[in-house]
């Protein structure tokens, strides 16, 4: 099969949880046999933070504007058996009307960002991303977020058929690793900077450092204001990418997911932070969102905390109780939640809107 995928970005990871995404997801497609050609608008922002230049097996489009890019962009599409246009897509509305008016066996928008999606649409606002026509055209609509979500998107923007592609790993890239002295951490944190997850990592992290203040507390991530509540034990690694990853999570006796409100209301929306960190053999501890139990089960392959007790709790359990976990939630990963087992997943939801030859 030949893909054109038309998204955010795949070749800086600066920012954004959509780049690793598609490395994985790309280089699994790549090693089922598949054709994969992505296109993105070459953004200063990401162009100064790329951390990817070609993609192997594939081909990586790097285009300043919409119009000189247009009829490679209609040729790929017409040639594809799948063309897919994704949410923050800087082009996103002349993608989808391209990659409707062409002749690809199947036109998918892929939500990477469901919940930011329709709590816009709550609010009166349409994305950029998203034609005024809706998602109804679509043969395909594929959705970050699964659960109530999947009605939502039906309901409030037509699509006819929705399928979840959850966010993945590849094992590959994340793996246990030798511990690097800079990461090293009693709590770590690795997040892009984002407002409406700042109560949950102040709640979570920052309060848990104030209190055990003899235990070393790392952040990772980019985009951080001046004006965060550090610590004196809290310590600060500017953006990593995905290649520093796995040490930085094996150089952590624990390390904590928070997730986004519109993502932790709506539930159904694992972190790829979830699986990289899982992999990377690292025992779990994460805030408490409807689904979760789907993805690992709660104390026994991760550990969910509500309030800064549970922080603090969790931080002194023993370490052998805390290596049992990491096991139990690396095993569950490399089992279900892979950028192979993806590929899969997309390979049935394209099958359910036509079938082609084998893979």
């Amino acid at each position: 099969m030949k893909f054109a995928i038309f998204g955010l970005t795949i070749s800086s990871s600066w920012g954004n949880g959509h780049a690793t995404l598609w490395r994985g997801l790309v280089n699994a497609l790549v090693r089922r046999g598949h054709r994969v050609v992505f296109f993105e608008r070459d953004v200063p922002y990401y162009r100064d933070q790329r951390d990817l230049w070609e993609i192997p097996g594939g081909e990586l489009v790097l285009y300043t504007d919409w119009d000189s890019v247009r009829a490679d962009a209609g040729r790929h599409a017409d040639e594809a058996d799948a063309a897919i246009v994704t949410s923050y897509c800087p082009d996103g509305v002349a993608a989808c009307d391209l990659v409707l008016g062409s002749t690809a066996r199947r036109k998918v928008f892929y939500d990477l960002d469901t919940p930011v999606t329709l709590s816009a649409l709550t609010r009166g606002e349409r994305p950029p991303y998203l034609p005024s026509y809706g998602l109804k055209p679509f043969d395909l609509v594929l959705s970050f977020t699964g659960g109530r979500a999947l009605e939502e998107l039906k309901r409030r923007l037509g699509a006819r058929v929705v399928a979840p592609l959850y966010g993945s790993v590849d094992p590959e890239a994340h793996r246990p690793t030798a511990e690097v002295d800079a990461y090293r951490a009693d709590l770590s944190y690795l997040g892009t900077y984002a407002a409406d997850r700042q109560e949950g990592v102040e709640r979570l992290f920052v309060a848990a450092a104030h209190r055990l203040p003899r235990r070393r507390f790392v952040i990772g991530g980019a985009q951080y204001p001046d004006s965060f509540p550090w610590a004196p034990n809290i310590h600060f690694v500017r953006h990593l990418p995905p290649a520093e990853h796995p040490a930085f999570f094996s150089s952590s006796l624990l390390t904590l997911n928070v997730t986004r409100d519109a993502m932790r209301r709506m539930g159904w929306c694992p972190s790829g932070r979830l699986f990289e960190a899982a992999a990377c053999g690292v025992p779990i501890l994460t805030d408490a969102w409807e689904g979760l139990e789907s993805f690992f089960e709660p104390g026994r392959e991760i550990l969910v905390a509500t309030d800064t007790d549970d922080v603090t709790t969790a931080m002194l359990m023993p370490r052998e109780h805390l290596a049992t976990i990491a096991r139990r939630a690396r095993e569950r990963v490399l089992l279900e939640h892979t950028a192979e087992r993806r590929a899969a997943d997309l390979r049935a939801a394209l099958d359910l809107v036509g079938t082609t030859g084998s893979d």
